[in-house]
């Protein structure tokens, strides 16, 4: 069982200081050694050695910071690059900024596959590793890590690991759930709902009072999925991804099919942002912040622009809880894990291998981890010591966090049944399909993506 964030922290605030991941021994005792060269030693380098050492050399590195909301992390990148290049004689990173849906399904994956990737990239966990690594193109992060010493202060490196070594790091941690209007459900005398029938009591009585229920911005179909996964796994329980993949279970089973049918419901009630088909990612947070909608489901990674002063007109009346249940099997889980990083080329020089693991060093540390947390609102991926001055709403994301988590359906199922329930989602939200039609479409898309594993 993964360890939830909310007992990790706990637990790391007990801890000691983070070993300093600068450490390789150089320091005391460096001028005893200094004075003479014990016989085999090694001679000092050679003039030609230097001259080799300090010769320019670039590798690319491609990140995903581009939207506006992720100025911060691109800073923290940038300044983590110049530190990585000040310690490396000779580096220069290269670097590109791609939309990450691009990124993952469809440059990366050609890239991969003609052998040609970045030397360092933005990569998921669970099946996007696995298949890199079966394609051998991902390098073995293990020793450096452990080199490091930074092996265990991760919280949990599981969607990076594959046959007992690690081959990507998480950059942060998250979960998916609701922020909400606090003074809007006060206005409209309602409490954080705790069951299905609740939250149509308080999106009814949004929608009287003419607000929007729900923020959503679904031109980007990946967006409509982060509440869908938590309403079947709510209906349908946690294994129900993997055995999509097996074939032990099927879209069209009465308690998956029960939670599209009350998306269904959502859907034909009015209680999502009118024209969302035709709005990208970032306007369903413009919405909520605006004061104009009342709830969004949303991943934690978006806490800290909407409680932004300078950005959201409701910075000191949002709030956050998990999704209520449902009756079904998965209520009270919570869709939380350590997926996003950072995956190398294993197509690297010995000078190339000294640059990522500078690169490793200079980010995943403490004093990063912190600035991540503090100027972008994402949860620490490593054990962090002190967790003060962070914004008042991460503890109740904190408090949510503290449940069961289950990953993120698109870290195990097939892109070929991935892309089905994409299109098939906007047509239902489009009223182009029924929950029921989408269902049979989508199971038979993944019999088909479940035949290509059996190849």
């Amino acid at each position: 069982m993964k360890k939830t964030l909310v007992t990790a922290m706990s637990a790391l605030l007990a801890t000691g200081a983070l070993a300093g991941c600068g450490s390789d021994g150089e320091g005391s005792g460096s001028s005893a050694a200094a004075t003479a060269t014990p016989a085999g030693a090694s001679a000092a380098p050679t003039a030609a050695a230097k001259k080799e050492e300090a010769k320019p050399f670039t590798i690319s590195l491609r990140h995903v910071q581009v939207r506006d909301d992720a100025k911060q992390r691109l800073k923290m990148l940038e300044d983590v690059v110049k530190k990585t290049e000040a310690g490396v004689p000779g580096l220069k990173i290269e670097l590109e900024g791609l939309e990450d849906k691009v990124h993952r399904f469809e440059k990366l994956p050609a890239e991969m596959a003609a052998g040609t990737p970045p030397k360092i990239f933005d990569l998921f966990g669970g099946t996007d590793t696995q298949k890199f690594v079966k394609a051998g193109r991902l390098l073995d992060l293990t020793p450096i890590i452990t080199e490091l010493g930074i092996k265990d202060k991760f919280f949990n490196l599981d969607e990076f690991t594959v046959d007992g070594k690690i081959y990507g790091l998480p950059m942060a941690g998250f979960v998916e759930g609701v922020f909400y209007n606090k003074k809007i459900f006060k206005d409209l005398g309602a409490d954080v709902p705790k069951t299905w029938d609740d939250l149509l009591a308080v999106s009814d009585k949004a929608k009287a009072k003419g607000i929007t229920p729900f923020a959503l911005a679904s031109a980007d179909a990946w967006v409509i999925n982060m509440m869908t996964n938590t309403m079947w796994v709510r209906t349908a329980g946690p294994d129900s991804v993997p055995g999509f993949v097996s074939g032990s279970k099927k879209w069209t089973d009465p308690d998956v099919l029960d939670a599209f049918k009350r998306y269904e419901t959502l859907v034909k009630k009015g209680y999502f942002q009118e024209g969302n088909l035709g709005l990208k990612y970032a306007e369903q947070q413009n919405k909520f912040r605006n004061g104009e909608a009342a709830m969004l489901f949303d991943g934690s990674w978006s806490n800290s622009a909407l409680v932004d002063p300078e950005k959201s007109k409701i910075a000191n009346d949002v709030g956050f809880f998990n999704f209520p249940a449902m009756g079904g099997k998965g209520d009270g889980l919570i869709n939380g894990s350590y997926s996003n990083g950072y995956g190398f080329s294993s197509n690297l020089n010995d000078r190339e291998k000294t640059a990522v693991k500078e690169f490793i060093k200079q980010m995943y540390n403490e004093e990063m981890q912190k600035r991540q947390l503090k100027e972008s609102g994402f949860l620490p991926a490593m054990k962090l010591t002190d967790l003060s001055g962070v914004n008042p709403i991460v503890g109740e994301i904190l408090q949510a966090a503290n449940n069961k988590q289950f990953p993120a359906f698109d870290s195990i199922l097939q892109a070929k049944a991935r892309e089905a329930l994409e299109n098939g989602m906007q047509e239902l939200l489009g009223g182009k399909t029924t929950a029921e039609k989408l269902m049979e479409k989508l199971q038979k898309a993944q019999d088909d993506a479940n035949k290509d594993n059996a190849k």
